[in-house]
């Protein structure tokens, strides 16, 4: 499937949300005050600030991934980039630890500016890229440009809903991101009708952000309904 992927067609709606979703951010965060950043989160052991700083350097991996050599060929798409390979304890370890250490250099008021500079220079290197660019993760997973973009619109917008969690906030979820969320949750497939589900709760449902109800998990045992689930 991936060597038949349009990557021309999914472009652009990926790189929109990518960019709808970090500016929404961008203006929460320039709202904040030198409280918010030590709040926990429901992405235990991180803090507020520890959280943005992990969102902060994932939006900028992609300059420098572009940078690099090409791969000749991908290998995993967006939905095997979320396997068991980038939870287990190591993994966990090392993403927790070079969140903290990062979070040690933010700076609450230049917040906004860092990751509006980040996800812009993101922005500039993917527009200016073919599009069957391969690029290769920090994991080694080889990947067409539009696949890892479609990870990094999961990494702003899940966590953005543990950041609002945090902060006592509704969540900001933006259209378009929550639209790329979904279709990558349940590979494009419809939820079952006795759900009733609108996006945001399928993402806050599917991701663990909120509990199943018995009704809920009954409709879907029914159906057989599977989504992703990371690590899986």
């Amino acid at each position: 499937m991936i060597g038949n992927l349009d990557a021309r067609s999914l472009r652009d709606p990926v790189r929109v949300a990518f960019s709808a979703e970090c500016a929404q951010l961008t203006e929460i965060l320039a709202e904040l005050v030198d409280a918010d950043l030590d709040r926990p989160t429901d992405c235990p052991p991180w803090t507020v600030r520890e959280l943005i700083a992990h969102i902060r350097t994932g939006v900028g991996r992609l300059a420098d991934m572009l940078a690099a050599p090409a791969p000749p060929r991908p290998e995993v798409d967006a939905a095997g980039y979320f396997g068991r390979a980038k939870f287990t304890p190591q993994v966990d370890a090392d993403r927790i630890a070079g969140g903290r250490q990062d979070a040690r250099q933010v700076d609450r008021a230049a917040l906004a500016t860092e990751l509006d500079r980040a996800w812009r220079t993101t922005d500039v290197a993917v527009a200016a890229a073919p599009t069957d660019r391969v690029v290769r993760t920090r994991h080694g997973d080889a990947m067409l440009l539009t696949e890892f973009l479609r990870t990094r619109v999961v990494e702003v917008g899940v966590h953005g809903l543990d950041l609002a969690a945090a902060l006592g906030r509704p969540p900001w979820l933006t259209p378009q991101a929550s639209a790329v969320i979904a279709d990558l949750l349940t590979g494009g497939k419809p939820t079952p009708a006795g759900l009733r589900w609108d996006e945001l709760t399928l993402i806050r449902k599917t991701t663990g952000r909120a509990a199943l109800t018995a009704p809920e998990q009954a409709a879907i045992d029914a159906a057989g309904f599977r989504w992703l689930a990371f690590g899986r």
